[in-house]
C-alpha cells in the first residue's frame, strides 16, 4: 500500500513559463509526475480496517465551532449523535459533488483531447489526469457508499444545466479550463484548512482529502500553466468575452462546492432562519467564496482577463478583491 502523503505544502511549482518550449516542459515533467507519485482507490486506502470503518455517531464527524453552521447555537443544542450524522452528511455531499464535478470533468477533458494532433505534449497529460479523476470518483462514492446515507450530491436541475460542461472544449478550450479551476480551486481551498485546523479527523476522510489534494496539485497547475500560454494570445474580442464569462462561471461553482446541501437541511429541519443567518447574511460565507476563487482571481489579473467591463461582473457575482500588487 502507498502511503497517504503526509503534508499539503509540496505543491507543484506553479512558475511562470515565458515560452512554448519552457511550457511543454512543464507538462512532461507534470505527466512523468503522475507516474511516479499517484494512488490507487482500492489499493492505498484500507477500507476494510476496522479504524477506517464509518460510524454515524463518531464524534470525529462533529462540525467544529469555528464553522459556520458548527457554532451555531441551533447546532450546539442538538444531541452528539445528530451533530456527528450532519457533519458527515456535510463531507459525504462534498464529495459526492465532487465525483460529479470530475465526472463532468473528464467527459470535458476526453473532448478536448480527441482533436488535439499527433506528438501533443498535452494529449499524454490529459490521460493521466483522466485516469486519476477516475481513481477520485471510485473513491469519493465508495465513502459516499459506506455512511448509509441518502446523499444526492448536486440539485436535479442544476445538474442537468451541467450536462452543458463537457462539450465546452469544443467551443473554448480557455473557457473550459476556467470552469475546471472554478471546481477544483474551492474544493482545494477547503481540504487544505481542514488538515490544518488542528482536529482529529477521521483517518479515512484524512486519507482521502491527502490523496485528492497531491493530485489535484498537478491538474490545477496544468490549467493554470494551459490559461497562461494561451489567453495572452487570445484575439482581443474572444479574450474580452472570456473575461466577462469567467467571473460568472467561477461565482456559481464556488457557490455550488460551498454552499450547504438542501437535502441536509430539510432531513434534520434546519430552520430557515438559522440558514439565512449562517451564510446567506453572513459576512464570513461570503467572504469564505471569495477567498476560495483567490487564486483563480490572481491568475486572471496576470494572464489580462481583468478590465473595467469584467471588474463589475466579479462584483456583481459578490467574488471580487482587489489583486495582490
Amino acid at each position: 500500500m502507498t502511503s497517504a502523503p503526509s503534508s499539503t505544502t509540496a505543491g507543484e511549482n506553479d512558475e511562470r513559463v515565458a515560452d512554448r518550449t519552457a511550457y511543454e516542459a512543464v507538462i512532461e515533467r507534470l505527466s512523468k509526475a503522475s507516474v511516479d507519485k499517484h494512488w490507487e482507490p482500492y489499493r492505498d486506502i484500507p477500507w476494510d480496517d476496522p479504524e477506517f470503518r464509518v460510524d454515524q455517531a463518531d464524534p470525529r464527524w462533529e462540525l467544529p465551532e469555528v464553522d459556520k453552521l458548527g457554532g451555531h447555537p441551533w447546532y450546539r443544542s442538538r444531541s452528539p449523535e445528530v451533530r456527528a450524522r450532519i457533519g458527515l452528511w456535510r463531507v459525504a455531499t462534498a464529495m459526492k459533488i465532487g465525483l460529479q464535478f470530475e465526472n463532468l470533468l473528464k467527459r470535458g477533458l476526453l473532448n478536448y483531447a480527441y482533436r488535439l494532433p499527433n506528438g501533443s505534449p498535452e494529449f499524454r497529460y490529459v490521460y493521466h489526469e483522466t485516469i486519476e479523476e477516475g481513481h477520485h470518483g471510485m473513491m469519493f462514492q465508495e465513502f459516499v457508499n459506506r455512511t448509509k446515507l441518502p446523499i444526492r450530491g448536486m440539485p436535479r436541475p442544476l445538474s442537468l444545466v451541467a450536462q452543458i460542461a463537457p462539450w465546452i472544449p469544443l467551443i473554448s478550450t480557455e473557457l473550459f479550463f476556467v470552469f475546471v479551476l472554478g471546481g477544483e480551486d474551492p474544493i482545494d481551498h477547503v481540504q487544505r484548512k481542514v488538515l490544518k485546523d488542528g482536529r482529529a479527523h477521521h483517518p479515512l476522510e484524512e486519507t482521502i482529502m491527502r490523496i485528492h489534494i497531491a493530485e489535484e496539485a498537478r491538474h490545477i497547475s496544468f490549467a493554470r500553466h494551459y490559461l497562461r500560454s494561451r489567453v495572452p494570445r487570445m484575439p482581443r474580442h474572444r479574450r474580452m468575452l472570456l473575461s466577462v464569462i469567467s467571473p460568472v462561471v467561477l461565482g456559481v461553482m464556488a457557490r455550488i462546492m460551498l454552499a450547504p446541501p438542501g437535502p441536509m437541511i430539510r432531513h434534520f429541519r434546519v430552520p430557515a432562519g438559522v440558514v439565512a443567518e449562517i451564510y446567506r447574511d453572513n459576512p464570513a460565507a461570503r467572504r469564505e467564496i471569495r477567498d476560495s476563487v483567490g487564486r483563480t482571481r490572481e491568475l486572471c489579473a496576470e494572464i489580462g482577463l481583468l478590465n473595467v467591463v469584467s471588474r463589475k461582473v466579479w462584483q456583481a457575482m459578490g467574488i471580487w478583491a482587489e489583486p495582490r500588487r
